[in-house]
């Protein structure tokens, strides 16, 4: 299949997955962004994602590996013109993360009304501490603030960093070992001491079932901005089975949203807190490969 079919067929995949979440697909959104690294799409991670609540409503996120030739992907998205010369530290971000250690992979991340939004830095073979990030020159400082908080919590093997260029943030994704999870106990104290809202027992055992935790920081403030716990990707789990409001239009999408992988579905789920807000991210695979597949484990039995 040519360059140019590829494309098309990930975005007919797109475009039905917007349908679903009841999102404004625009050709001239998204063709920009899979033109731009959509060198090996038929050997990419592609994930859909939505987030529930009203104020999420009509967006689809779209991720995907990045090509490996493409090397530093920010470099790249500038000349594509997806994103605008900055003389902000976001811009250093990934090429100071790249001169350190070694990249397993890189993400993009856009929605199909937003555009490109991030890009992620994947090293799970590699994984840093927090003092490691802390020293990256570009990164916000509110990482080496909340240094004695991460400790506290158990948070302290970085795998992945994540930089939005719209809202110039960073995401630190934290990794847990099976015997290293955070208690629910241990989540809602945290979240306590955040300020974030003070979460269901329910949800806590969800949380608890983590393999990273994300934590979104900004250069403006100390102030953690977002916290995130998802258990791992998982195959063939109910959507009923998931704690938390969810729309039907969103189940509906965890359970149809294309695919093109034989066997169960994939989806992750993640709970999100911010100040005043607690919300779910339902993602689903539309296409495994790379690290990620990796990561993917069964449902118990009697959830299907």
């Amino acid at each position: 299949m040519s360059r140019t079919a590829e494309i098309e067929r990930v975005y007919s995949a797109i475009e039905e997955g917007s349908r679903l979440l009841g999102a404004a697909c625009s050709r001239d959104k998204v063709l920009p962004v899979l033109d731009a690294f959509g060198d090996a799409l038929p050997e990419a991670m592609i994930v859909f994602g939505g987030q529930a609540g009203d104020r999420h409503k009509g967006e689809l996120d779209y991720s995907f590996t990045v090509p490996r030739s493409i090397g530093d992907p920010y470099p790249h998205a500038l000349s594509k013109g997806l994103v605008a010369e900055t003389d902000h530290p976001v811009g250093s971000v990934l090429s100071d993360i790249q001169g350190r250690w070694p990249i397993g992979e890189y993400f993009v991340d856009a929605g199909v009304v937003g555009g490109f939004k991030k890009l992620y830095a994947h090293f799970p073979d590699d994984m840093q501490k927090v003092s490691e990030i802390a020293a990256i020159p570009s990164m916000p400082r509110a990482v080496a603030a909340n240094a004695d908080l991460f400790a506290r919590y158990g948070l302290d093997k970085v795998a992945m960093v994540g930089v939005d260029y719209r809202h110039k943030t960073v995401s630190v994704y934290f990794h847990f070992g099976p015997d290293g999870r955070p208690t629910p106990g241990t989540i809602r104290a945290m979240l306590g001491d955040l300020h974030m809202p003070d979460p269901a027992q329910e949800m806590l055992e969800f949380a608890h079932r983590s393999f990273r935790a994300n934590i979104t920081l900004g250069w403006d403030s100390p102030d953690i901005i977002r916290v995130a716990f998802a258990p791992p990707p998982v195959r063939g789990l109910d959507p009923s089975a998931v704690p938390g409001r969810m729309a039907p239009g969103m189940e509906e999408f965890a359970r149809t949203a294309p695919r093109v992988y034989t066997g169960g579905r994939v989806n992750l789920y993640a709970v999100k807190w911010m100040r005043g807000e607690e919300f779910l991210e339902v993602n689903t695979y539309y296409q495994l490969a790379g690290l990620q597949e990796k990561l993917v484990v069964e449902a118990p039995r009697e959830q299907g």
